[in-house]
């Protein structure tokens, strides 16, 4: 918390009366406002840049040796949940790739738990050396089509506006209640603009004239263009546009062309829902940055769009930059075009340096949350899927992608029920709604997971968050969804009716409360073990999985209440009458 006393001995370090904590010299500075290295004295006080010269006075002093110091990375869009850890530990794993500060917003959590859900969140980032800035949550539930955990109106959410770091609107994702005004997400977009808050967008599949209702609502960013000339349009209509590249949804090299010099300061990067394996190998948007760069952007402006151009997307005045005032969030990097950091500093502080956490930095976080209990009572008949025609809707997966492919199959049905055929890649797909008992079962067909046996099941479920599971046969995905109520949440595999492979997720069905060295381990048994019940290779099964039951984005969805079909936006049945 800045002070009269902290600012006044900030601005004493540049007339020489106080010494500076830490003086930087000998770094090549990347000025991420005119794109020029400047080679000059870094001072910090109190976590803050004093300024940026020729310094002599300090209680420390680094010799950069001739390395490149960077703005730390901001994320300006990303689901901590989708990382199935809690923001202390997600901190572990996003400083040493040189992000210092995401933007998240927490629907996955608010979605099962409501605000108690969001109180966690901004509890337990409290003392993390990563900032999380949230934006309230605007779509809970997403659509009336399925059943989730909590509800949260325009009344809820106001007072949450109060707390420290909640910046804004996260994504408003029911397009058809901003395009018809429906009252209570026009409050919500009214209550952001009232505390001075940012209204993120979600325009999956929204076409140039559907951008004119985002922008006349007051929705200014966009992180779901999938095309160069999508992102075009979302620049060229006036808003903030952010290249995403998660585990799933990998757009960047396909929205890159986009950028140009004229343009470029609209642009800034995202994760949106990246698994711990993925940051752990990858990297987060260290590797957007290095992406970008061997792709023909200059390395200057992908280091723009990661730090200077996130911070003026959400209204963060002093971040993004090095510059006198701004937070001294720096990165060395020993070259530019490879990315490499071999140094993070976090409000002055050293917090990694070649890689290795100083853990003293990363304090052990005990913030307890009590989940909200999976009710369901699923029996075996629930299971059978029963069908009046051969001729059927199937949901087309799409290996990598969000989206999904409208698939119309002639099947061979079994005493009128469909059975799963691993020939012709056609499973079974099931959502059991695990929130209010309502004994909801989803029944579906799904094509492109592989499976030649067993099932798989995960209690992430995009953004209802219910259990899915697909399998080729009943008792196996009857397994699976009782060994996640059992675990309280969580993934697992299973085969020939034994639970191969298991990750709790103890934290709403959505979190673990162990390491992330634990959770990525265990994600690469479940990934094993998805291998021995499929043919299937190239992407994460797990992620897919969990984002077949979102109905705002294109194309066949399934929810607790059947299948949805975006085009018409309305629950469709499976089978197609002649």
């Amino acid at each position: 918390m800045e002070t009269v006393t902290s600012l006044r001995e900030r601005i004493n370090v540049l007339s020489h009366k106080d010494p500076a904590d830490v003086i930087i010299k000998n770094g090549r500075i990347v000025n991420v406002f005119t794109a020029e290295i400047i080679e000059a004295d870094i001072a910090i006080k109190n976590g803050y840049i004093a300024g940026i010269g020729e310094f002599h006075k300090a209680e420390k002093v680094i010799d950069a040796k001739g390395h490149y110091i960077v703005p730390g990375f901001i994320d300006a869009h990303v689901h901590v949940e989708s990382a199935m850890v809690p923001p202390s530990e997600m901190a572990r794993v996003l400083l040493p790739n040189g992000v210092t500060t995401i933007v998240t917003d927490p629907h996955e959590i608010a979605n099962v738990a409501g605000t108690a859900g969001i109180d966690y969140m901004l509890e337990e980032a409290k003392g993390s050396p990563l900032d999380m800035f949230v934006m309230l949550p605007s779509s809970v539930p997403a659509t009336p089509f399925e059943n989730n955990g909590a509800t949260l109106d325009a009344e809820s959410l106001r007072a949450l506006y109060n707390r420290e770091n909640v910046i804004g609107l996260a994504e408003v994702m029911d397009f058809p209640s901003v395009a018809s005004g429906a009252e209570d997400i026009l409050q919500k977009i009214i209550d952001a603009k009232t505390h001075g808050g940012r209204i993120d967008g979600h325009g999956a599949g929204l076409t140039r004239e559907n951008l004119n209702n985002y922008l006349a609502a007051g929705i200014r960013t966009d992180h779901e263009s999938t095309t160069a000339e999508e992102a075009l349009d979302r620049v060229r209509a006036g808003m903030f546009v952010m290249l995403r590249e998660g585990t799933v949804a990998r757009d960047l090299l396909a929205t890159l062309p986009a950028v140009n010099e004229k343009n470029s300061h609209r642009f800034c990067f995202c994760t949106d829902d990246k698994l711990i394996p993925d940051l752990v190998s990858e990297g987060s948007i260290n590797y957007n940055v290095k992406l970008a760069i061997q792709n023909g952007v200059s390395p200057t402006t992908a280091i723009q769009m990661a730090t200077i151009n996130a911070a003026a997307c959400h209204n963060l005045l002093y971040l993004g930059a090095v510059a006198a005032g701004y937070q001294a969030d720096l990165l060395f990097l020993e070259e530019l075009e490879t990315v490499k950091i071999t140094k993070v500093m976090k409000r002055g502080e050293v917090v990694v340096a070649d890689g290795e956490r100083f853990e003293a930095a990363f304090p052990k976080k005990t913030t307890t949350f009590t989940s909200p209990e999976i009710r369901h009572s699923l029996k075996a008949s629930d299971l059978r899927l029963k069908l009046l025609s051969d001729h059927v809707c199937v949901i087309g997966m799409l290996p990598n992608s969000l989206f999904t492919e409208k698939l119309e199959v002639k099947l061979d049905r079994v005493n009128g029920e469909f059975v799963p055929d691993s020939a012709r890649d056609l499973a079974k797909m099931v959502v059991v709604e695990r929130h209010k008992g309502t004994g909801n079962v989803g029944l579906g067909i799904v094509s492109g997971f592989g499976l030649t046996r067993g099932a798989f099941a995960t209690s992430v479920a995009h953004d209802s968050h219910n259990i899915v599971a697909v399998g080729m046969n009943d008792s196996d995905i009857e397994l699976a969804v009782k060994a996640l109520t059992e675990a309280r949440g969580g993934i697992v595999v299973v085969a020939d009716g034994k639970v191969e492979e298991i990750l709790p997720l103890r934290i709403a069905g959505l979190l673990s409360d162990q390491p992330f060295e634990e959770v990525a381990r265990c994600l690469k048994s479940l990934e094993e073990a998805f291998g021995t019940i499929s043919s299937a290779r190239g992407f994460d099964p797990f992620l897919t999985l969990s984002f077949l039951t979102l109905p705002v984005i294109p194309e066949y969805k399934l929810t607790d209440q059947g299948l949805f079909d975006f085009e018409a936006f309305s629950f469709v049945p499976l089978e197609i009458t002649e």
